[in-house]
Parts: structure tokens; sequence; C-alpha cells
């Protein structure tokens, strides 16, 4: 089996265009201009309030579908990368991401991570500075078991990802976002 070498991508127009220092800015984002977007999941409280939780978004939309319209973030080109802040006891319910694998990595604070099958939750506990990688397909919960806010790392592995689905088992089955 040969693998294909990886085709080289050219930098974007942006970059020859202009004052380097203003391009330079368009590509950082700081923590002070980060804030908390509780609205984005607020649907999912209507399962229940332990769901409540927020994104703070860096590179891309993540899996909310706001593509477009999201002006606090740096487009994607490849993935997604954000924060989500989860208070103590919050959970982001049991879902699948069918066209793209997700990473959790855990800044602050202790999470347990799951993963599901056939009415099956296996768990571990994941805290400062581990990591969880689970790929497309796979059910997959988290919660805050911790005592202090959880914020964790979440990158999903494509551009523009497709909504998550919520399989029967999920707290959010029948659940819709309007």
């Amino acid at each position: 089996m040969t693998t294909q070498p990886a085709q080289a991508l050219p930098a974007p127009e942006r970059y020859f265009e202009g004052d380097l220092d203003d391009y330079l800015d368009s590509l950082v984002l700081t923590k002070a201009t980060r804030q908390p977007d509780w609205d984005t999941l607020a649907f999912q409280t209507k399962a229940g309030a332990q769901y409540r939780r927020a994104q703070l978004r860096y590179i891309g939309s993540g899996a909310t579908g706001d593509h477009d319209t999201d002006n606090r973030i740096i487009a994607s080109v490849g993935f997604t990368f954000s924060n989500m802040l989860l208070p103590p006891g919050s959970e982001g319910p049991e879902h699948v991401h069918h066209d793209a694998e997700e990473a959790f990595y855990v800044v602050e604070g202790s999470i347990e991570m799951g993963i599901h099958r056939d009415g099956k939750v296996v768990t571990r506990v994941l805290g400062p500075r581990d990591m969880a990688v689970v790929p497309p397909g796979v059910p997959r919960s988290l919660k805050n078991v911790g005592e202090d806010d959880a914020i964790v790392c979440v990158v999903i592995g494509a551009q523009k990802p497709m909504l998550p689905t919520y399989p029967e088992t999920s707290p959010m089955y029948g659940i819709t976002r309007d």
C-alpha cells in the first residue's frame, strides 16, 4: 500500500495584500475577546438544567451550524476549535458526530468522558492536560464531576461539521433546536 503525499496548500491571498501587522491581528484571538455563548446549546436545557453549558469559539463554529454569520471566530480551513465551559454537574449529553472525529482536551477541572453502545456506557475521568479522541459515528458524552467550572478544548476534524445527532438513548432524543 502506498500513501499519497499531502498536497501543499497555498498561502491565502489576504497574506499577500495589505499590512502584515493587520494580517497578524486577523489571526489572533485572545482570552479577553472570548465571551461565553450560553445561547448556542440552550435548547438542550429542555431536557434538564444540567445540560446548560457555554461555548467560547475560536476557529470555525464547531457543530453549532452557524458557520456563515458567526463573527466571533477565525474562519476554519480544515477543523474547528472551541472551549466548552461546564459548570459543576453540567453535562454534554450523548450525541454522535457522523462526519468527523472529536477531540476533548481538559484545560481545567475534572470531566467524566463516556462512550455509549447498546445502552451500555463506559467512562473515564479526565483531568487537566488529559485528552480523549472519539472517532466519527461513536456516541459520546461528558460531565463535569468536579466542584469548580471545567474548561475543555474541543476540536472537530471538519471545516464545517454537520449538526450532531442524538440516539434514542440520549436525553436529547426528540428535542428540537427551536
